[in-house]
């Protein structure tokens, strides 16, 4: 028994050493990216809007992935993926001499990322006692964040003092992205063996389904158009991007852990419907600051938006530990976590598309307009949240 306690605390720590890894590849990903797209292929924003349709595409397959893969278990899966995610930075940086090839690399990215998502609460989770799920992936988080502070004082330094190029510092970020899948390949794995449900749809679990698929429109309007708004509308450079990031990360170590404690003592209805309220006036501030205030003071209260969005990116562990708290069997939850990133994506592919056009219509206003409506609903969806311990309420 007390090997089997060793065992869980060196997997938990190569796990977080993982998600240090993994951060720093990410950081450098969301930090330059949508410069990238700037600079290099000079998209319009109907075209940014539509380029969300292959890049989301691989989360919204990720089910048909994960179930096929079911076999490997959670810990090769997350593997693979921060393998695969490494091979498209390293595809981006050094592959990409075309629109169309690039697009290529950007879906090997996205594949990568979509199926690690899904998989990093069920394994934080496994390592994890019931009453601490949320304590222990708020640690998970933290530590990616460590990583992302490591990627953001990079890229500010190294764009800003060095010249660095996006070639470069894609190819850095895919060695970090190595590094996690060797991390992750050092754990315990488990004996491979196919899951008694590989496609999971039942009844008790449709709340979490329409909670995800919500949750998914409002989270990529912000994903695709925020970055978008700071740019094209505010001239916002890799540098700024990087500080802005950096303000996030150090702000979000201290959110996460205390989302993180209040989903053990309030409870996951509580933290989204919070999350909820705080979205609808964030949308509002994106939509109207402009119109409202001095071109300088409203750069500053979207930027300052853009933060607090950011900020509570980890208020989606209460919906992955709600899920696992109503689970009929545990071997429900990563087919339905999975399930849930797909629902998110059908939303994801879709919802770029019409901001896209919106915007070429109308300005960018109408898309956080929009997404004001989206963050409404996802309030009166968390409302409606109950978590029925007795096992006599699991059945269907």
């Amino acid at each position: 028994m007390e090997e089997k306690h060793s065992d869980g605390d060196r997997d938990f720590k190569l796990f977080l050493l993982a998600g240090l890894f993994a951060g720093i590849g990410a950081g450098i990903n969301t930090s330059i990216f949508n410069n990238y797209l700037n600079d290099i292929f000079m998209l319009s924003e109907s075209v940014r809007g539509f380029l969300e349709v292959p890049r989301e595409a691989p989360g919204f397959f990720i089910m048909l992935v994960l179930a096929v893969l079911s076999f490997a278990g959670d810990v090769r899966i997350a593997m693979l993926g921060m393998a695969a995610a490494g091979l498209g930075m390293l595809g981006l940086g050094l592959l990409s001499p075309t629109f169309a090839v690039m697009i290529i690399w950007m879906m090997m990215y996205s594949l990568g990322t979509h199926m690690v998502m899904p998989v990093t609460p069920s394994i934080g989770m496994s390592l994890s006692k019931l009453g601490s799920f949320g304590a222990r992936l708020g640690t998970i988080s933290a530590f990616g964040l460590f990583g992302s502070i490591i990627a953001y004082v990079f890229v500010f330094l190294s764009f800003h003092f060095l010249n660095m190029t996006y070639q470069i510092a894609f190819i850095i970020g895919a060695v970090f992205y190595v590094f996690a899948a060797l991390a992750v390949g050092l754990m315990k794995k488990g004996e491979p063996k196919a899951r008694k449900v590989k496609f999971v749809f039942r009844k008790r679990y449709a709340l979490y389904y329409v909670l995800a698929g919500v949750s998914g429109a409002r989270a990529q309007i912000f994903l695709t158009f925020a970055p978008w708004v700071l740019i094209k509308v505010f001239n916002v450079q890799p540098q700024m991007f990087a500080i802005l990031g950096m303000i996030v990360a150090f702000v979000s170590i201290g959110t996460r852990k205390m989302i993180g404690r209040l989903i053990d003592v309030r409870g996951e209805r509580f933290v989204l419907t919070v999350e909820a309220a705080l979205l609808f006036a964030i949308c509002l501030g994106y939509a109207f600051s402009a119109d409202i205030f001095p071109v300088g003071i409203a750069a500053v209260i979207i930027a300052a938006c853009y933060v607090i969005d950011n900020s509570m990116a980890a208020v989606e562990m209460a919906r992955s530990t709600y899920l696992r708290k109503i689970a009929v069997d545990l071997d429900d939850v990563t087919p339905t976590l999975s399930t849930g990133v797909s629902l998110q994506h059908i939303a994801s592919m879709v919802i770029p598309i019409f901001g896209g056009l919106l915007w070429a219509a109308f300005g960018y206003q109408a898309v956080f307009m929009g997404a004001a409506v989206i963050a409404f609903l996802n309030f009166i969806l968390s409302r409606r949240i109950k978590i029925e311990l007795d096992p006599a309420a699991k059945a269907e």
